[in-house]
């Protein structure tokens, strides 16, 4: 019998490939693709992407979307606690598997693992430990599209930001960044591939830059999102927005 799962959806590449794999893995069932979205400005979390082409990427792949309503800049508290409600609704619907696209941090990893036992879920990783250089390959060549849709300024700069991954840009990327950003260099939006009926039909809009604000109490790290680094407030990002056509 399959287990059922859902699928941690981010909307961009990562999330894309680990999803085609375990599609093709008889042992699992995705039940639904779980996104975090931005409450106040309807956009998908650290992404920026407008809901309505999340909405249509679930649509085009043929499965259920759950939103996970998340204020911005959460505490840990706050972000868990929508995690642990959003979780306890899918285990009573015979979920017991939760799905990542995660590729090498182990922090990151940990922390998943051992929130999700609290619940009675484990975690499934069906890109773990595979160099990046081989996945981004293997993405291009599957015949995904995707393009960026944000870029921290501390790694690249604003000319990165609305360009479609091919080889040209892993060219361009300096040494310092992983190909396929999981240091949190940059993010994207996958528009094509084998998993969708149909692509997303987009336009590119205004590119803007927005840097975050130090929370009020000195204790940045009780944030859900990751401020541990003592000069993680002092770099912005560029966002590239996408317009539903």
């Amino acid at each position: 019998m399959k287990k059922k799962a859902l699928f941690n959806w981010s909307s961009g590449k990562d999330s894309a490939l680990a999803l085609y794999k375990t599609l093709q893995d008889p042992n699992f069932e995705i039940s639904c693709l779980l996104t975090s979205v931005n409450q106040q400005f309807q956009r998908i979390s650290m992404h920026g992407v407008r809901v309505e082409l999340l909405h249509q990427q679930a649509e085009s792949i043929g499965l259920p979307l759950e939103i996970m309503q998340i204020p911005e800049m959460p505490t840990m508290e706050v972000y868990e606690k929508v995690m642990q409600e959003t979780l306890e609704k899918l285990k009573s619907q015979g979920v017991t598997h939760s799905v990542f696209g995660d590729i090498f941090l182990e922090d990151l990893r940990k922390y998943r693992e051992d929130k999700l036992a609290e619940i009675g879920f484990k975690g499934v990783f069906p890109l773990w430990k595979v160099p990046t250089q081989d996945l981004i390959q293997e993405f291009i060549h599957l015949g995904f599209k995707t393009i960026v849709v944000c870029v921290n300024e501390r790694y690249l700069d604003k000319s990165f930001v609305g360009r479609v991954i091919d080889q040209d840009f892993i060219n361009d990327l300096p040494e310092n960044v992983d190909v396929c950003g999981e240091n949190g260099e940059f993010h994207t939006f996958t528009f094509d591939g084998p998993l969708f009926s149909k692509p997303i039909d987009f336009e590119i809009g205004e590119i803007v830059y927005r840097k975050y604000e130090r929370p009020e109490k000195e204790d940045s790290s009780d944030t859900a999102c990751d401020t541990s680094a003592p000069d993680a407030f002092d770099f912005g990002f560029w966002y590239c927005d996408l317009l539903s056509k």
